[in-house]
Protein backbone atom coordinates (compact mmCIF):
# COMPACT_ATOMS: atom_id res chain seq x y z
CA UNK A 1 0.00 0.00 0.00
CA UNK A 2 1.21 3.15 -0.99
CA UNK A 3 2.45 6.02 1.71
CA UNK A 4 0.44 8.84 1.93
CA UNK A 5 1.74 12.08 2.37
CA UNK A 6 3.16 13.22 5.83
CA UNK A 7 2.71 9.90 6.76
CA UNK A 8 5.44 9.09 9.73
CA UNK A 9 7.77 5.93 9.00
CA UNK A 10 10.76 4.12 10.76
CA UNK A 11 13.87 3.95 8.99
CA UNK A 12 16.75 1.61 9.64
CA UNK A 13 18.46 4.01 11.33
CA UNK A 14 15.78 3.86 14.22
CA UNK A 15 14.47 7.48 13.52
CA UNK A 16 10.96 8.43 12.90
CA UNK A 17 11.15 10.43 9.32
CA UNK A 18 8.21 12.00 7.45
CA UNK A 19 7.51 12.80 4.30
CA UNK A 20 6.44 16.29 2.90
CA UNK A 21 5.64 17.12 -0.33
CA UNK A 22 7.97 20.09 -1.62
CA UNK A 23 7.69 22.91 -4.49
CA UNK A 24 11.55 24.39 -5.10
CA UNK A 25 12.31 26.82 -8.20
CA UNK A 26 15.70 27.20 -9.34
CA UNK A 27 16.46 30.31 -11.77
CA UNK A 28 15.47 27.55 -15.14
CA UNK A 29 13.19 24.85 -13.20
CA UNK A 30 10.15 24.29 -10.47
CA UNK A 31 11.12 20.54 -8.76
CA UNK A 32 8.17 19.41 -7.22
CA UNK A 33 8.89 16.24 -4.70
CA UNK A 34 8.73 14.53 -1.18
CA UNK A 35 11.97 15.49 1.18
CA UNK A 36 12.45 13.09 4.30
CA UNK A 37 12.20 14.96 7.25
CA UNK A 38 12.70 14.07 10.96
CA UNK A 39 9.20 13.28 12.71
CA UNK A 40 9.95 15.81 15.29
CA UNK A 41 12.66 18.47 17.03
CA UNK A 42 16.16 18.59 15.11
CA UNK A 43 15.49 18.75 11.52
CA UNK A 44 12.13 18.44 11.54
CA UNK A 45 11.11 21.18 9.12
CA UNK A 46 11.59 22.09 5.63
CA UNK A 47 13.28 25.29 7.30
CA UNK A 48 15.98 23.42 9.02
CA UNK A 49 17.37 21.64 6.15
CA UNK A 50 17.35 24.66 3.77
CA UNK A 51 19.50 26.72 6.38
CA UNK A 52 21.58 23.75 7.26
CA UNK A 53 25.21 25.13 6.66
CA UNK A 54 26.44 21.45 6.67
CA UNK A 55 24.25 20.27 3.98
CA UNK A 56 25.23 21.19 0.26
CA UNK A 57 22.24 19.40 -1.71
CA UNK A 58 19.07 17.90 -1.04
CA UNK A 59 17.62 15.00 -1.68
CA UNK A 60 13.78 14.68 -3.13
CA UNK A 61 12.24 11.75 -4.34
CA UNK A 62 9.13 11.06 -6.43
CA UNK A 63 9.92 14.24 -8.48
CA UNK A 64 8.78 16.37 -11.24
CA UNK A 65 10.91 18.36 -13.02
CA UNK A 66 9.44 21.49 -15.15
CA UNK A 67 11.40 23.81 -17.29
CA UNK A 68 10.20 27.42 -16.52
CA UNK A 69 10.86 28.35 -20.10
CA UNK A 70 8.55 25.51 -21.04
CA UNK A 71 9.04 22.45 -22.82
CA UNK A 72 8.70 18.70 -21.53
CA UNK A 73 8.23 17.93 -18.24
CA UNK A 74 10.73 15.19 -16.26
CA UNK A 75 9.90 12.38 -13.90
CA UNK A 76 12.86 10.93 -11.87
CA UNK A 77 12.48 8.84 -8.61
CA UNK A 78 15.18 10.66 -7.13
CA UNK A 79 16.92 13.99 -7.49
CA UNK A 80 19.57 15.77 -5.54
CA UNK A 81 19.74 19.82 -5.84
CA UNK A 82 22.38 21.90 -4.72
CA UNK A 83 20.92 24.05 -2.39
CA UNK A 84 22.98 27.47 -3.58
CA UNK A 85 20.34 27.33 -6.51
CA UNK A 86 17.17 27.43 -4.78
CA UNK A 87 15.62 29.97 -5.57
CA UNK A 88 12.67 29.75 -2.89
CA UNK A 89 11.11 26.59 -1.76
CA UNK A 90 7.26 26.38 -0.34
CA UNK A 91 4.75 23.49 0.39
CA UNK A 92 3.48 21.54 -2.55
CA UNK A 93 -0.38 20.34 -2.08
CA UNK A 94 -0.90 16.96 -2.35
CA UNK A 95 -1.93 14.71 -5.46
Amino acid sequence: MPRREGEDEVHPDGMDHRRERIRLETERHRIVGELTLARDGYRSRVSDVLNAPERDFLTLTDVTVEPLAGGPVELHEFLTVARRHIVFAVAAPGD
